[in-house]
């Protein structure tokens, strides 16, 4: 008999009656506030899309990301939580914020980062894995960009060795366009949410609404003087009080709980 811990992933996306979704204010949805105040993000428009495709109540969702949170954090307290769950899928999205650190090493946090991966494909069918985004065009982050494209490597490394399926940040063109991010530009738009929830939904092997990476409609050109002026707001409003908690040891996520700490119907 075959061994269910082994099962591809590929094996076993037409199948998923539950999610849990792992992670840090990417997975959490910073940047796509809902009417309640309740950040949505990709990871809870995945889920519809995923629950569409099955009868309603028959598809729960739980969401255990909390912005600011380091890799390690999120091994110890978000991947024993997601096995305890025993969901059909896991999308598991760390190392970003470790990767931002000034001094961090992308070869050392790609080691921790697989360890937890092979925890998680020991018993979830399929663990689906995130790569970093291309900042090229994302002030103070393109410094990083050489960086974030290792530790991108790795992960595509890590999910062949693993058999997991890959959500290819770095390839998804349509995000290298600002409409994709909120004003702070660390945190997708809900525009651009949305669009890496479609990529998802591709990968995983489901048919989408809509191409996310489809363009955007032209908009006027900016100035040179208007650029300035929104760097400077960018810079006041968001840039400082960043660094300003990393420079005290504070986290955007100290003292915040998962929204969806259950696998609840959606």
């Amino acid at each position: 008999m075959a061994d269910d811990s082994k099962k591809t992933s590929s094996g076993a996306r037409g199948a998923i009656e539950s999610y849990a979704a792992v992670g840090d204010s990417f997975t959490e949805g910073v940047g796509d506030p809902g009417p309640d105040g309740v950040f949505i993000g990709w990871a809870d428009r995945l889920a519809v899309l995923l629950s569409d495709r099955r009868r309603e109540g028959d598809f729960r969702y739980a969401n255990l990301a909390v912005r600011g949170r380091l890799l390690d954090q999120i091994v110890e307290e978000q991947v024993p939580r997601a096995k305890d769950l025993a969901p059909d899928l896991v999308t598991f999205c760390a190392g970003g914020n470790d990767i931002l650190r000034p001094g961090s090493d992308p070869d050392a946090v790609a080691e921790r980062y697989e360890a937890a991966v092979a925890d998680l494909r020991a018993s979830v069918p399929t663990v689906l894995l995130c790569t970093g985004f291309d900042t090229r065009g994302v002030p103070v982050l393109k410094h990083l960009r050489g960086k974030i494209a290792t530790y991108t490597a790795h992960v595509r490394a890590i999910a062949d060795r693993h058999d997991c399926p890959v959500l290819d940040l770095w390839s998804l063109r349509s995000v290298q366009d600002r409409r994709a991010w909120s004003d702070d530009r660390l945190h997708l738009s809900a525009d651009g949410h949305t669009r890496v929830a479609l990529r998802a939904a591709q990968v995983l092997g489901l048919e989408v609404p809509a191409d996310p990476d489809q363009a955007w409609p032209p908009v006027a050109e900016r100035t040179a003087a208007d650029a300035r002026r929104d760097n400077i707001q960018w810079a006041r409003e968001h840039l400082v009080p960043w660094i300003g908690r990393r420079l005290r040891g504070e986290s955007s996520g100290d003292h915040v709980e998962p929204k969806r700490p259950d696998l609840l119907p959606l």
